[in-house]
């Protein structure tokens, strides 16, 4: 067979794998939503014995599937335990993906995981070959319930001071899966609808177990992998892995520390505080504007700047392969690193002794210019169809296609238009971006045997 005839059936094959997987999982978080809104708009969902509508129920399924945490309602004041059931049922579904889900079964039926399954899990988990993916699975399992059962137990303990301990119990599971998957989704309406963590911000126990969660949850399961197998030796670590791990401190840390003195004498969010009381709150903010959707302090409160900040770190979000979104810690990575090369005038890319291919960068690029636009263009929809301060309408674009959850208190009294928008974000943030990643990945290298003359232009 001709050499160019067989690369054109290979490529061919290979975005035929590509399409068919990602049509699955776009399938798979579809079909998943629309069970959800049948199940919310059921009247034994809603404590009020009444079904809650349409728009309600889909935006909800939309949220908790996404992992998001936008709501248009209370979920405490409006669910029942049958429909908080199904919140968190949700949850765990879009947290961890849908073969990820499948394949408990295939191990209880002791069924082998084909190549069909592994291409999906492979595009799930975000990971660059097939090898080494079913094990990666079974650890994502285990680890997935043991930190989550870790952290329901410390939050059954906290709450059981406050709470009988069968709603402790309930309250410390559902608030240790909403964290670890990201989704940011609360039953505080017991004490105050609409407060999340609010009355939690000065509780270490709470805040420091809930931050944990949000982190790990947040960090990938390939790190995970990494972490485990060179059992945290630095120097054996992947670059991948080390690249996530300094991100995510000074993601953490950094964003702690700016916001901090923006925030240290607001009346609205810090202010009343001890200082002590005030780094933990800071960090809480920095940690949950990563995806995570829970507040200690009120978003409608934070100072401009403070809002910024917290858009910015919304943009980053967590790392590939994890239950967090945003455009991943890895891509910004690569950014800084790039714009480092260009000012020290070197011809590639190197970190940790290694290269990086410009393709992967050119690919971080695109990613981030295509996230950014969407954002600010979903900003500019909200702010002038709802007569809304531009900061307000552009954090909540931010939050649902980052899939944060966070908000200034918008989101209910938005129009109709404005709430299927948010819901279209959350969707794309969730399926979108992961399926676009995993065709950069898998794209084949174009073909360079026409090349055009060489031209410059003006930049800066």
């Amino acid at each position: 067979m001709p050499e160019g005839l067989s690369r054109w059936l290979a490529r061919r094959s290979l975005r035929k794998k590509t399409n068919q997987t990602t049509r699955v999982l776009t399938a798979f978080f579809l079909l998943t939503i629309l069970l959800g809104t049948v199940l919310l708009m059921l009247p034994a969902a809603s404590k009020g014995g009444e079904s809650c509508g349409l728009m309600t129920a889909s935006f909800t399924a939309t949220s908790t599937v996404c992992v998001t945490g936008l709501s248009l309602t209370d979920s405490y004041t409006q669910w029942s335990p049958f429909g908080q059931a199904v919140l968190l049922l949700l949850i765990q579904i879009g947290g961890l993906g849908y073969m990820t889900i499948i394949s408990v079964f295939f191990f209880l039926l002791r069924r082998k995981i084909g190549l069909r399954e592994r291409l999906i899990l492979q595009q799930s988990m975000a990971l660059n070959e097939l090898d080494g993916v079913v094990q990666l699975l079974k650890l994502v399992l285990s680890g997935t319930f043991l930190i989550e059962g870790i952290g329901a137990l410390i939050l059954t303990i906290r709450f059981s001071g406050r709470l009988p301990f069968g709603t402790a119990l309930w309250y410390g599971v559902f608030h240790a899966v909403s964290a670890y998957c990201n989704a940011g989704f609360d039953l505080m309406g017991r004490f105050s609808p609409g407060s999340s963590l609010t009355l939690f911000a000065e509780d270490p126990t709470v805040n420091i177990t809930v931050m944990l969660l949000i982190v790990l949850g947040g960090l990938g399961f390939f790190v995970w992998n990494d972490l485990l197998i060179h059992r945290f030796r630095w120097r054996r670590l992947s670059v991948h892995t080390k690249l996530v791990l300094i991100m995510s401190a000074i993601l953490v840390f950094g964003g702690a520390l700016i916001l901090l003195p923006l925030e240290w004498g607001n009346p609205a969010t810090l202010g009343p505080m001890s200082p002590g009381k005030k780094l933990l709150a800071a960090l809480f903010q920095s940690v949950t504007t990563r995806t995570a959707g829970f507040f200690a302090v009120d978003q409608g409160g934070l100072t401009g700047s403070g809002k910024l900040v917290s858009v910015l770190l919304m943009l980053v979000g967590g790392s590939s392969g994890s239950t967090a979104g945003g455009v991943k810690t890895v891509t910004v990575a690569l950014l800084f690193l790039m714009a480092f090369r260009v000012l020290r005038n070197h011809r590639e890319i190197e970190v940790f002794g290694r290269r990086i291919p410009q393709e992967q960068v050119n690919n971080a690029c695109a990613i981030v210019l295509l996230v950014t636009l969407l954002a600010l263009t979903g900003g500019v929809i909200l702010s002038a169809t709802n007569a809304l301060p531009l900061s307000d309408a552009l954090y909540e674009a931010m939050s649902a296609i980052c899939t944060v959850g966070l908000s200034t208190g918008i989101t209910p009294e938005l129009n109709t238009g404005s709430k299927l928008l948010l819901m279209l974000y959350m969707f794309f943030g969730r399926v979108g971006v992961m399926t676009i990643s995993f065709a950069f990945m898998t794209k084949s290298p174009p073909d360079n045997t026409i090349t055009h003359p060489e031209t410059r232009v003006l930049v800066g």
